[in-house]
């Protein structure tokens, strides 16, 4: 309970921002400037932030929920009344983001729907049958909002700069979606480093094993999919076709590498190989404009990087291990790289379409200040997810913390693995057993020193007897 309370000022900063700033967006005039492509209006922040936020607070049962998401659904559907209201920059009514936005505002309603009636705790007659099927709806309904906010807001982007039509829908297609499942598979790897360990124990399988599972069913997607068959082979479908051929191959060598010879979990370094042998063909893929050219280089070889240092972490840092430490709490500082070197990776990949980088072009801004917002970008969610899952972690591991400060094993750490107060017990445990081994000695030594003059001549006498008994 401590630890929800000391949240409190973090949760109300967060929702008095919101509505400041939501409230400044709207302070006399809701249209969007002639020209403009979208609203200053903070609808980013309700879909991008609170909603979230929101539903790290479900899964952990805070009081915060409610309010929180209450906030995120009245700033929602605010935007989406006043984004048919604008008088500035009008877009073709059957664009793709204005589709899903009246798809995800019903998916919203529902979740509202059902989150009012479990609020109402209705559990007789009929209701006792519904309650337990709404609640496993709400929550995974709650669960995919933030998937399908990133899906709206790549739509968004696309729609406002005329991207993705004609020619230009496949290798769009391909650029978004796997830099977002680049993106994703770096969220998963932090869930999983910083608040998974257990729950991969329970599974009974190594963390490769889904890695591979997933590499193996993209690597059959990509084998039949990159080629527009009854056409000629050119030298990107060669490239790939073949990348998704290896994926699969080792995928399934992964899998089975998952497990020794006894059957039970075991690492591998084959997911981490993959994403190295993927970020060095990248790296030679062949490109038409010079900063697509460097782009894409510097995409390989942070693709390259994040292989590398997979490879590394499992072989010498975990050393085959699933964590570090027992309860899966420990984190070395190595195990972040690869984790956001996937980030940066998917910011990159999605960066680098080729109607993108040609409007980039003709902005007058080189590759390397691209780039550096492209890692801005990585560094942001990257700070964000691990926010959320701090949240998470305090909240749903409150009576654990409390005990292991109660017990001293928390608090400033020795070297990063012996908390300090452990390591000042050690120390004087050590200083007390030599107190103790001297004062031993000590008392064997007054015991050989005849205290009187009637001791000094018994000695004597069993000495010389003892000597006569030796002749």
């Amino acid at each position: 309970m401590a630890l929800t309370s000391s949240l409190v000022p973090l949760y109300t900063l967060l929702l008095g921002l919101a509505v400041a700033s939501y409230a400044e967006g709207h302070g006399g005039d809701s249209r969007i400037a002639p020209g403009e492509a979208i609203s200053e209006d903070p609808i980013m922040i309700a879909w991008g932030v609170i909603f979230p936020l929101g539903m790290v607070l479900g899964i952990v049962k805070s009081r915060w929920h409610v309010p929180v998401q209450s906030v995120g659904t009245v700033m929602s559907i605010l935007g989406y009344f006043l984004g048919h209201m604008h008088g500035g920059r009008q877009f073709r009514r059957n664009n793709v983001h204005a589709q899903f936005a009246s798809l995800i505002s019903f998916l919203l309603f529902l979740q509202v729907a059902m989150g009012i009636y479990l609020k109402l705790h209705l559990e007789k007659g009929i209701n006792g049958k519904i309650r337990p099927y709404s609640k496993i709806a709400h929550g995974i309904l709650g669960k995919s909002l933030p998937v399908l906010a990133w899906t709206q807001f790549a739509f968004g982007g696309i729609t406002a700069l005329g991207f993705c039509q004609g020619d230009h829908i496949g290798q769009c297609l391909a650029h978004f979606i796997m830099g977002s499942a680049f993106i994703a598979y770096g969220i998963i790897l932090t869930v999983l480093l910083l608040v998974g360990q257990l729950w991969l124990r329970r599974t009974g399988r190594s963390q490769e094993f889904f890695d591979s599972v997933v590499i193996a069913a993209w690597g059959c997607v990509n084998t039949f999919t990159e080629h527009r068959w009854g056409t000629d082979w050119v030298q990107n479908d060669w490239e790939h076709t073949t990348m998704g051929i290896i994926w699969w191959c080792a995928g399934l060598a992964g899998v089975w590498f998952s497990k020794d010879r006894d059957r039970r979990p075991q690492r591998n370094f084959i997911p981490g190989f993959v994403l190295l042998m993927t970020g060095w063909a990248i790296c030679s893929h062949p490109q038409d404009l010079p900063i697509s050219a460097e782009l894409h280089k510097i995409f390989g070889y942070t693709l390259m990087g994040a292989g590398i240092t997979r490879i590394i972490e499992i072989c010498f840092v975990l050393r085959d291990r699933g964590s570090l430490s027992e309860d899966g709490r420990q984190v070395n500082s190595f195990q972040y790289i690869p984790v956001f070197l996937l980030y940066a990776s998917g910011f990159l990949f999605m960066g680098s379409n080729e109607e993108q980088l040609a409007l980039v072009a003709d902005s007058g801004l080189d590759h390397v200040a691209y780039i550096m917002i492209l890692f801005s970008l990585a560094f942001m969610l990257f700070l964000f997810v691990n926010m959320l899952i701090n949240v998470y972690d305090c909240s749903a591991n409150q009576e654990t913390q409390i005990k292991e400060t109660a017990n001293g094993r928390l608090g400033p750490r020795l070297n990063g693995n012996v908390p300090v107060r452990d390591a000042q017990e050690f120390e004087l445990e050590g200083l007390m057993s030599d107190d103790d081994d001297d004062d031993d000695g000590r008392r064997q030594k007054e015991r050989r020193v005849p205290d009187t003059p009637t001791e000094e001549l018994g000695a004597q006498v069993t000495l010389r007897d003892d000597e006569s008994d030796a002749r």
